[in-house]
């Protein structure tokens, strides 16, 4: 197969942000019919097939954060799912694919902060960071100061990866400033773990909304911007991605700091999955192909990626149920 997409980077370099300056997006009006125009076009224009779709599967499998945000988790459940991180397809399709003695697993495991600590065990030597979702996951209505507490938490079991929510009424009310210092706050009390900061873009509203809550979690320091807890009544969607990719894009540009970006929620098929790895190679460009800049909140996913991948491999479509997660 083309194996050119497979590749292992350095981690980036955490983002520094900057201070708050309300002029950057004050004047931002985002167009939603062009927005809608644009992003129309990613699955009608654009088509990868055979040997080129094997390979972009597979990059897609490097940059899933393999996740499990159940009230019913267990501690055996999350080693289970820390061992399909592990090894995220069967040998016979790895040697089919050609990957042998590659290194291939998923871009990180997310648990809730209890789980942090079974899930850096399971994980040990393998090089996957955790991620801990935190600060009142999904509503993030807790007081500010048990929302710090529990990154601190996560940060001390072990996660390497925070994904922090904002509070939504601070993006509805026009509050950028407080958006601003609860950020810069939560920034730091991640201390060395990445952060992704959660917009809850379902509940913004509106796509300028969108633009100018992902412009502010940026300048507080945010490593990523992502686009849903993935409990929302509408999650990760293209034409949303596409305005959060643009505004890392214009933050890009006035700084130079390279923010990651993660789409999450509802992301389940791998036809999904192509579509936004070419929304990246096409909007930010190659750098945004690897798992330090790019990551799928998913878990559903990795399933249907190991089903088509097998299609790819022995022509025969297998059962859904051969290919479990947890």
């Amino acid at each position: 197969m083309a194996t050119g997409l497979v590749r292992i980077e350095q981690p980036q370099a955490r983002v520094e942000g900057v201070p708050f300056q309300a002029d950057w997006f004050d004047a931002v009006d985002v167009n939603l019919s062009a927005v809608e125009r644009r992003t129309a076009t990613l699955g009608a224009r654009r088509s990868v097939k055979k040997e080129w779709q094997a390979a972009w599967l597979v990059k897609a499998i490097q940059c899933i954060d393999l996740t499990t945000l159940a009230g019913d988790d267990t501690p055996g459940r999350v080693q289970r799912l820390c061992a399909k991180a592990r090894h995220p397809l069967r040998d016979d399709l790895v040697e089919a694919l050609g990957l042998t003695g590659r290194r291939l697993t998923t871009g990180a495991v997310c648990v809730y902060p209890t789980m942090v600590r079974t899930a850096v065990k399971a994980l040990e030597g393998s090089g996957i960071p955790v991620a801990s979702v935190a600060t009142g996951f999904p509503a993030g209505l807790t007081p500010l100061e048990q929302r710090l507490a529990e990154i601190r938490y996560a940060v001390g079991e072990g996660a390497e990866e925070i994904d922090i929510v904002i509070t939504r009424a601070h993006a509805l009310t026009g509050n950028w400033q407080a958006l601003y210092d609860e950020i810069s706050l939560m920034r730091e009390a991640c201390g060395n773990a990445h952060m992704k900061a959660i917009l809850a873009t379902g509940e913004l509203k509106t796509l300028t909304n969108v633009y100018r809550a992902s412009m502010v979690a940026m300048m507080a320091g945010s490593d990523f911007i992502k686009t849903s807890t993935g409990m929302e009544g509408v999650n990760a969607t293209l034409p949303v991605s596409l305005v959060m990719v643009r505004a890392i894009r214009d933050f890009l540009e006035r700084t130079g700091q390279r923010v990651g970006f993660k789409p999450a929620g509802g992301i389940r098929a791998a036809k999904d999955a192509l579509a936004w790895l070419i929304l990246m190679k096409e909007e930010l460009g190659r750098d945004w192909l690897d798992p330090d800049m790019f990551r799928f909140g998913a878990s559903a996913l990795l399933s249907d990626i190991e089903r088509q991948l097998e299609h790819f491999v022995t022509g025969r479509y297998s059962s859904t149920d051969r290919h479990g997660m947890a």
